[in-house]
């Protein structure tokens, strides 16, 4: 690729980020499909028909109590996992803590989360890949936040094979391919775009961050490792979770597992090219 062209796109991608102007010619006669009073897309996908897991709800037990300095200075990014497994209890308080339906605005309007986001669209589905969790079947899974329960979409008996996958849709990161769970997110666009239009999707970066933050804490109070991943294998993720690439498809990824203390040399050599290259 030339110069030229690499400093075209650096430059659009710039501009992708900026908020609109004020004096946008677009903006002039322009008007969301919510302006044009046209019917709202669903606040959550259906479920998509598998066995479906009810998720324990009685937090207080695990004991996740620290106070939030405490948990703030914790988190980190975690990349050596023991490979122990996950309560059920734990992975329910991870995903309530990252996609939990607090209450519903107005009839159907929004769903208001553990979360921010812009305008209370909520426009990701949260997906698993579960190596070891007690009670649930290794496999995949896709979350159902409205009834706090796991739907199973495929099972996946043959661990060698879960962990193969896990990698090449990680693009080869055979170290989170050791997680207990990892977790991806889907983006479904329209539920953004019908409120915000062609303006719907810079904000939607900040949102999924949000998301990933909270996963990082949560998985901070309890004692658990966890990482954001965005390198990952698009055509192969959308296949695994059934989307259709286009109306919902993958946007980011995160790996769970348990962790102890003596990895900590372990840890640091995933950067000792700091150290090698004198940087």
């Amino acid at each position: 690729m030339d110069e030229k062209t690499v400093q075209e796109l650096i430059a659009k991608g710039r501009a992708f980020l900026k908020a609109r102007p004020e004096n946008d010619p677009a903006a002039a006669d322009y008007q969301t499909d919510q302006e044009k009073k046209l019917p709202q897309p669903p606040l959550v996908k259906a479920p998509m028909g598998g066995p479906v897991t009810p998720l324990p709800r009685d937090f207080a037990s695990l004991g996740a109590g620290d106070d939030f300095f405490t948990v703030a200075m914790r988190r980190k990014s975690s990349r050596v996992y023991t490979q122990q497994g996950l309560g059920l209890l734990q992975l329910s308080y991870l995903l309530w803590l990252t996609q939990g339906v607090k209450e519903i605005r107005g009839k159907s309007y929004a769903t208001l989360r553990t979360v921010p986001c812009g305008g209370a669209r909520h426009p990701f589905e949260c997906y698993l890949l579960v190596r070891k969790v007690d009670g649930l079947a290794p496999g995949v899974y896709h979350y159902l936040p409205m009834s706090h329960q796991l739907e199973q979409l495929a099972p996946m008996e043959d661990g060698d094979a879960l962990r193969q996958l896990a990698g090449d849709s990680l693009c080869g990161q055979q170290w989170a391919a050791k997680a207990d769970v990892v977790f991806y997110w889907s983006f479904v666009p329209y539920r953004s775009e019908w409120r915000y239009g062609i303006y719907a999707h810079r904000m939607i970066m900040a949102d999924v961050g949000h998301v990933g933050e909270n996963l990082y804490l949560a998985c901070a109070a309890l004692g658990l490792g966890t990482c954001g991943i965005g390198a990952y294998d698009q055509a192969l993720c959308d296949k695994t979770f059934c989307l259709d690439g286009t109306e919902e498809f993958t946007v980011y990824a995160q790996s769970v597992g348990t962790i102890r203390e003596e990895d900590a040399g372990a840890e640091k050599d995933f950067y000792r090219f700091v150290e090698e290259q004198g940087l």
